[in-house]
């Protein structure tokens, strides 16, 4: 089986050694950048199986980064994981949006980011990558609206009660409809990296959440063996 070779870009050249030596020692193939525009050309010349980007970077962020490799026919498929310093949902969504795949907080674990790259060439979620959409404030899906203003669920016009991690998980997936996610993503999306939670944790999540919705409990649709999607009456039809 070939080496697959990674991408590691960053401004700092310990970090970029220390990635390297571990990535290494795995079996994988590494090449570097110090910089967003060295980034691109190198992605473009290699096309790497996975690029590990830096968010954080003079002249051209990790940000405006991705987007230009996204934009390339030669690398808009690879995955791209965010190493980053910030921590906050307005950075996970842009990123998201943008097409990350994945986000690691610094200080960086080495072996977490081993075996994020392993689960990214593993399984690529080309789909979610390029179409993910942040929840908006309000979504009105058929009998559902979602408001997120005041994380308040209103079905047939009558008001439901949602737990925070309940109503953040339905507001997801009603905004990103007919997308399978699996359990680990939405972990991660929903969650976040610190928080230690096991996968069944969504299961008893979308459990609650199908019976607060009643009659509409089709909406959160189990696709076995891979995880969850968010249908409709018309895409049922």
């Amino acid at each position: 089986m070939p080496q697959k070779t990674v991408l590691i870009v960053d401004d700092e050249e310990d970090i970029l050694e220390l990635l390297a030596y571990n990535l290494r020692k795995e079996g994988f193939d590494v090449i570097k950048a110090s910089n967003g525009k060295e980034a691109i050309h190198t992605a473009i010349a290699h096309t790497p199986d996975v690029i590990v980007l830096d968010i954080m970077m003079p002249e051209m962020d990790g940000f405006e980064t991705c987007k230009a490799i996204r934009a390339h026919p030669s690398t808009r498929s690879i995955p791209v994981i965010f190493l980053t310093a910030k921590s906050g949902e307005i950075d996970e969504i842009l990123g998201l949006e943008l097409g990350a795949d994945d986000f690691i907080q610094k200080p960086i674990s080495p072996r977490l980011l081993v075996s994020r790259i392993k689960a990214r060439i593993r399984r690529p979620i080309e789909a979610v990558r390029t179409e993910i959409i942040a929840a908006p404030e309000l979504l009105t899906v058929e009998a559902l609206e979602i408001n997120r203003q005041n994380y308040t669920v209103r079905i047939d016009g009558v008001e439901h009660f949602f737990p925070k991690k309940e109503f953040e998980l339905l507001a997801f997936l009603a905004a990103n409809p007919n997308k399978v996610f699996d359990r680990e993503f939405l972990l991660r999306r929903i969650w976040g990296e610190s928080v230690q939670v096991i996968e069944r944790t969504v299961d008893v999540h979308i459990s609650k959440i199908r019976e607060k919705l009643g009659k509409y409990s089709f909406y959160i649709e189990t696709v076995k063996g891979l995880g969850y999607r968010f249908t409709t009456n018309d895409s049922q039809n």
